[in-house]
């Protein structure tokens, strides 16, 4: 009789295409709910999909010839009596292994979601041998005691005493700093006992992917993203990860059939899931009090709505980074920090792309790798002339006539333009949120009138807005040094 355990061995020379469409579709089913035999943890977890395999696997069973099946089975007999050939010692090396197994899962609890103690004692304990500035030290402070004040650490914790600890320490280094930044050490004693409590409780792994998959929905450019996850759950399944009777399992099969279908369709730019699937999804998060924070760590302290509450003096006293932006470029726009969004627009003719170009290859000499998208010119002749008129070439600007998916290697990116890219501002603000700390340049085409449609909508949306209004001439009124002006054809 077929079952669980020897279907895919008494199947491996079959034919499928040979039996009855049932049949076909009964393997099929079986291929999907398992990930073609590597987990049975739906099967195991789901009363429904164990009574539709049984009933395939007693239907397969009668149809496949008495003679195979009894070749098969002496073949295994066969295998049986020559693995009894020590069954002493063979006993004695499955022992060891349970041995070791059942110690692990009983030093180790799984739970839904890491309770809020042990994921700042992480987040603590990885502060070790690393230079944190002011401004780090107090986020991480004030979402420590925004965790107390909100009773999401209460004064009965079972780590009521070193969440205590951290405090004290955290508010005796903060204070004691004098100048900008400084270099974080923590006992061997203190980052032992911590360590300790942290492995003691651990998220199932079923839980994590389940929360990665849906933090990646709605977004674009997360292919390679969406591959990694996907080839993670299948080494995860591979080696026994998803531990036998995961209760999330069927919800974890749903998430790799969608990915399976979003890389095999190279048309596909956002992950197949219908709004109902993804309502069932966010709706089990809720019910299993996972949370969607947690997978990655919860660095700098935010809340899940991304909020924070803080003293207006501490506010005063906080150092923010910039670019460091000089000169000219200075002048015009003031100095942004890292990850500002700017439009460009003017009317056609007027020095736009001259700017931008320039920009681009200012930047790329000094701040980081920058991707030039040249989708109203295309890579030509004209866009050449352009980079040898302002001498901008150099090994970390890089040109396109496309937007990638993947813009993890640049720092600055220019579109130029969003018309010709055919972008809405709904599709430059996701843009914007799928790249955190990327700085985007969003170039524009206006009509003869100076105008263009969703002219306002952009303008509230970035932080640095430029019109080139005549030939030659950019005028800055954004967030940032309002006014300043620049001759885009001079210097």
């Amino acid at each position: 009789m077929i079952n669980t355990d020897n279907y895919y061995s008494k199947t491996s020379g079959l034919d499928f295409s040979t039996l009855p469409p049932a049949l076909q579709k009964g393997h099929e089913f079986v291929d999907k709910v398992t990930m073609k035999g590597e987990s049975w943890t739906s099967y195991e977890s789901s009363p429904t999909i164990q009574k539709v395999i049984d009933e395939y696997f007693k239907k397969l069973s009668e149809h496949l010839p008495e003679k195979s099946e009894a070749k098969k089975e002496r073949k295994e007999e066969k295998k049986e009596k020559e693995k009894s050939v020590h069954p002493k010692k063979e006993k004695v090396k499955n022992e060891r292994v349970q041995k070791v197994k059942t110690e692990t899962k009983e030093d180790v609890e799984l739970v839904e979601r890491i309770p809020d103690e042990l994921r700042f004692m992480k987040r603590y304990i990885k502060l070790h041998n690393k230079k944190k500035t002011k401004e780090e030290l107090l986020r991480f402070i004030n979402a420590l005691q925004k965790a107390i004040l909100e009773r999401r650490i209460r004064k009965d914790s079972a780590w009521s005493k070193q969440i205590n600890y951290m405090q004290e320490n955290l508010l005796k280094v903060y204070n004691g700093m004098k100048g900008r930044s400084i270099e974080i050490e923590i006992s061997p004693k203190t980052w032992a006992e911590f360590k300790k409590e942290i492995e003691g409780e651990k998220e199932f792994k079923s839980i994590q992917f389940i929360k990665r998959y849906v933090n990646l929905h709605g977004k674009i450019g997360i292919k390679e993203k969406a591959k990694k996850l996907f080839e993670q759950i299948n080494r995860a399944v591979k080696k026994r990860k998803i531990e036998k009777g995961d209760k999330y399992a069927t919800k974890l099969n749903q998430i790799w059939l969608s990915l399976q279908d979003f890389l095999a369709d190279k048309s596909k730019k956002t992950l197949p899931m219908n709004s109902a699937e993804l309502n069932g999804l966010m709706g089990f998060l809720g019910k299993c009090n996972c949370g969607l924070n947690g997978v990655e760590d919860e660095d700098e302290g935010e809340s899940e709505s991304g909020n924070k509450l803080m003293s207006s003096m501490d506010f005063a006293d906080m150092e923010f980074d910039s670019i460091g932006l000089k000169d000219k470029w200075r002048e015009l726009m003031g100095d942004p920090a890292p990850g500002f969004t700017a439009m460009v627009f003017g009317k056609p003719k007027t020095g736009k792309s001259y700017l931008c170009v320039e920009f681009a290859g200012y930047l790329a000499r000094n701040h980081g790798k920058v991707l030039y998208v040249a989708r109203e010119e295309g890579l030509d002749k004209t866009l050449q002339i352009k980079l040898n008129d302002k001498n901008v070439k150099h090994e970390n600007l890089f040109v396109s006539d496309f937007l990638p998916e993947d813009l993890s290697e640049y720092d600055f990116i220019f579109l130029d333009s969003v018309n010709k890219l055919g972008l809405s501002a709904k599709d430059l603000d996701v843009l914007r949120k799928s790249n955190p700390g990327k700085s985007f340049i969003f170039v524009f085409q206006t009509t003869k009138d100076g105008n263009f449609r969703g002219k306002n909508e952009f303008q509230h949306d970035v932080d640095i807005v430029i019109e080139v209004a005549e030939k030659g001439k950019a005028v800055q009124f954004g967030r940032y040094n309002q006014g300043g002006e620049m001759s885009i054809f001079e210097g």
